[in-house]
């Protein structure tokens, strides 16, 4: 049985079942913590009965600055999934699931507009656990490398699913893979 409950400092100490896959973005403890104290409702840990942490996910919400509101690209109040992993030996039971459900549950609260997140265009995987998700744009080699050896970089999907407060899907496109845009088009503030 899987439990969920809020992250806490010591759990750094206890992610290598799920930090050691090589799918897994491993990030410094500033930024962790820095998640735990900015969104501790998002920032959700999965863990067995033992109490070993079998997977998390860290999300946060956030907006472009006003001065970017009359751009094409302007992003307006919305949940963002930073990670999302679970341990190997515990994926296809819908773990991923349950923890995007609970973050979904805290940008509700937030009255996020969607919630979104970047998935390697590549990563199949990825794409089709999110395939319920729509794809909002391709952004042009956003990942400075791509596994494949193809090419410098590797495109990214923008995929967002509407929460309540988006009733029209005006932040929702279809055919979204093919709507390409650049890296600098993105604000990271």
């Amino acid at each position: 049985m899987t439990s969920l409950r809020a992250f806490r400092l010591q759990d750094l100490f206890h992610m290598s079942l799920t930090n050691l896959d090589p799918l897994t973005e491993n990030y410094n403890i500033d930024y962790y913590m820095q998640y735990m104290m900015t969104w501790p409702s998002l920032f959700t840990v999965a863990e067995d009965q033992e109490g070993n942490i079998t997977g998390y996910i860290m999300g946060k919400v956030e907006e472009d600055p006003d001065w970017r509101q009359f751009t094409p690209h302007y992003l307006p109040w919305h949940g963002h999934v930073t990670a999302l992993t679970v341990a190997p030996q515990h994926r296809r039971l819908g773990l991923a699931q349950t923890l995007s459900k609970a973050l979904e549950r805290g940008c509700e609260k937030e009255n996020a507009w969607f919630v979104d997140l970047f998935v390697r265009a590549g990563n199949q995987t990825a794409v089709g656990l999110y395939k319920g998700l729509g794809v909002f744009r391709r952004v042009v080699d956003y990942y400075s490398d791509d596994p494949t050896g193809r090419s410098t970089g590797e495109d990214a999907f923008d995929m967002r699913k509407p929460l309540k407060r988006d009733k029209k899907l005006k932040h929702i496109r279809k055919n979204g893979e093919n709507f390409r845009i650049e890296p600098e088009d993105i604000y990271h503030g």
